[in-house]
């Protein structure tokens, strides 16, 4: 078995937005605003440009959601995110890679039904079969491989 493959899913190219956090103001923050509730994540009747908790609440939602770490300060990979509704950054998981990752992708694959088995971050045949299974039901191309489409389609179940 390998460690998971270090190529990195292709992510929208890099946006020149500064980082923003609880305290920050502005336009940047309007704008920050009407994104999160783009993604249905904040009240669209409450963009004042104020990074309050309520904001930092739905900046982790969104976090959570494209698998970014939960810590509320938008950066980089959160702007990416934000502007492509999807992931970025994630690794490409195929048979044989292992880790923390491919245990996220078991445990979302074990709610949606697609994987049956022991929850152990070891991409293998059963992994590989129910990533197929979810690609297949998802209309992707069902290669058994985690790259950028999968990983969208993953984001996009409850987890």
């Amino acid at each position: 078995m390998t460690n998971t493959s270090n190529r990195q899913s292709s992510a929208t190219s890099a946006i020149n937005k500064p980082i923003l956090k609880r305290g920050s103001r502005g336009e940047l923050v309007t704008e920050l605003q009407r994104l999160l509730s783009h993604w249905n994540l904040y009240p669209q009747n409450n963009q004042d440009g104020i990074f309050d908790a309520d904001v930092e609440v739905a900046v982790k939602a969104f976090q959570h959601r494209v698998f970014l770490i939960e810590d509320g300060v938008v950066g980089s990979k959160t702007w990416q995110a934000l502007f492509s509704g999807a992931p970025v950054g994630m690794p490409v998981l195929r048979n044989g890679s292992q880790g923390q990752s491919v245990l996220m992708v078991q445990r979302i694959l074990s709610t949606t039904g697609d994987y049956r088995s022991a929850l152990d971050g070891d991409f293998g045949p059963r992994t590989e079969a129910a990533v197929k299974a979810f690609q297949k039901r998802s209309k992707l191309t069902a290669d058994g491989v985690v790259g950028d489409r999968t990983w969208h389609a993953l984001s996009k179940i409850p987890h």
